[in-house]
C-alpha cells in the first residue's frame, strides 16, 4: 500500500502516506485553493442563494493554470476564423462562462478542501505515517483534486503534450524545475492508481 491507492472493502480507497508527503500535498492543496479564489458569496455570506445567482466572469482568467481550468468554451486556437466568426465564438464563450464559472470553481475549491480535510483528520500512526481510508464520495473528490493539482503543476513547467513529458525525466537535478517535476510525477502516480482502484 505504500504510495499508491487500494481498494476498500465496501467500496473507497486507501493508501500510507508519510508525514512529509501528507503535508506536501496538503500544502499542494491550500495553495490550490488560494489560486482558485473565494466564492461570489464571499461578499454575501449570510445570503445562501448569493452564490447559487451570482453571475460569473465573462473574460478568461489571466493566470496560466486557470485558463487551463477554465477554457475558452468556443475558441479553438488550432481552428482558423474570419474576424467575424471569432468575434461572434468570443461572445458565445463569454456568455458561457458567465453562467459556468461559479460552479466549477465551487466544485474545484470542494475537491481541495475535502483533501485538506481528511489530511487533517489523520491520526499518525507509531512510524511517523498514516493510513488514509477514503469513501466512494471522497475518492472521487481525492480524483478531482488530484487532476487539478497536476493540471496546475504541469501548467507552471508548461507540459503541452507526451514529449514535454519525457524531457521532464533527463531534467539534471540541479534543474530548479526538479522538486515541481517530482511532485507532478508522484500525484500522477497517485492518480493513476486511484483511478484503477475505483474501476477495480
Amino acid at each position: 500500500m505504500p504510495g499508491h491507492f487500494e481498494p476498500l472493502p465496501g467500496g473507497g480507497a486507501a493508501v500510507a502516506l508519510d508525514d512529509v508527503e501528507i503535508s506536501i500535498i496538503r500544502s499542494l492543496a491550500v495553495q490550490l485553493l488560494e489560486l482558485i479564489g473565494p466564492g461570489p458569496a464571499e461578499d454575501a455570506p449570510d445570503d445562501p442563494l448569493a452564490e447559487l445567482f451570482a453571475d460569473g466572469p465573462s473574460e478568461p482568467p489571466a493566470d496560466p493554470v486557470l485558463r487551463r481550468f477554465f477554457p475558452d468554451a468556443y475558441v479553438d486556437p488550432e481552428e482558423p476564423a474570419s474576424p467575424r466568426d471569432a468575434e461572434e465564438r468570443r461572445v458565445h464563450s463569454a456568455e458561457f462562462r458567465r453562467y459556468t464559472e461559479n460552479d466549477l470553481r465551487a466544485g474545484k475549491r470542494e475537491n481541495a478542501l475535502a483533501v485538506i480535510r481528511s489530511l487533517d483528520a489523520l491520526t499518525s500512526v507509531g512510524d511517523g505515517g498514516a493510513v488514509l481510508k477514503l469513501s466512494q464520495e471522497e475518492s472521487q473528490q481525492w480524483l478531482g483534486a488530484l487532476n487539478d493539482l497536476r493540471l496546475a503543476i504541469g501548467s507552471r513547467l508548461e507540459i503541452t503534450d507526451e514529449d514535454d513529458t519525457d524531457v521532464l525525466y533527463r531534467l539534471p537535478d540541479d534543474d530548479q524545475r526538479k522538486p515541481m517535476v517530482m511532485a507532478y510525477l508522484w500525484l500522477g502516480g497517485l492518480q493513476e492508481t486511484l483511478v484503477a482502484t475505483l474501476m477495480s
